[in-house]
């Protein structure tokens, strides 16, 4: 299978691959690792901290990351852990291992729904497994924004949005925007 790489661009909703939950990655060739190259261009030049492959229309298991430093809340709730990247990560068929801590708003944003920000609750700290783009298993434990950009990203892998998790007064404030790309999509 050879895909078109540089054809590759950002998809919006309701696009239907959004939706759909992905598949888990065989194996982790060429193509893979050309795509989440790919990808950490897209996530860039679009300035998000995060890209899963359905936004990119491939459902598949993959997601990159390139998280910059927390703001201080963060950092205060992670304690020791990491909150940011260091640079780009690459992350297969990640698996989400332990969520701690009690449930924190915060408003999310998300490339795929230009404009929308809404609440979001999620737990703050996140111990994930996945494997690199040599294929090898790798485990980490993160909290502040890092932590909340993995679940961000896992959803996608499951066909999940933030207008699921986004709480009612933020649905509808943004119940205008929403109507809007469904119409234009």
């Amino acid at each position: 299978m050879s895909i078109a790489v540089n054809e590759l661009g950002l998809i919006h909703y309701p696009d239907a691959v959004l939706r759909a939950k992905a598949r888990h990655i065989e194996s982790v060739n060429n193509d893979v690792r050309a795509v989440a190259r790919r990808m950490i261009e897209i996530m860039h030049e679009e300035e998000g901290i995060g890209l899963a492959a359905p936004q990119i229309g491939l459902s598949w298991r993959l997601f990159v990351a390139d998280v910059p430093e927390d703001d201080e809340k963060g950092r205060h709730a992670a304690g020791h852990l990491p909150t940011a990247t260091t640079g780009p990560i690459v992350y297969i068929n990640p698996v989400i291992r332990q969520l701690e801590g009690p449930v924190e708003p915060f408003n999310e944003g998300c490339l795929s729904l230009p404009d929308i920000l809404g609440e979001v609750l999620r737990p703050p700290i996140v111990t994930l497994d996945a494997l690199d783009l040599e294929g090898k298993p790798f485990s980490l434990r993160a909290g502040g924004l890092l932590a909340r950009c993995w679940q961000h990203e896992l959803d996608h892998l499951d066909g999940v949005l933030i207008l699921d998790r986004m709480s009612q007064a933020s649905r509808l404030k943004n119940r205008p925007l929403i109507k809007k790309l469904e119409r234009d999509g």
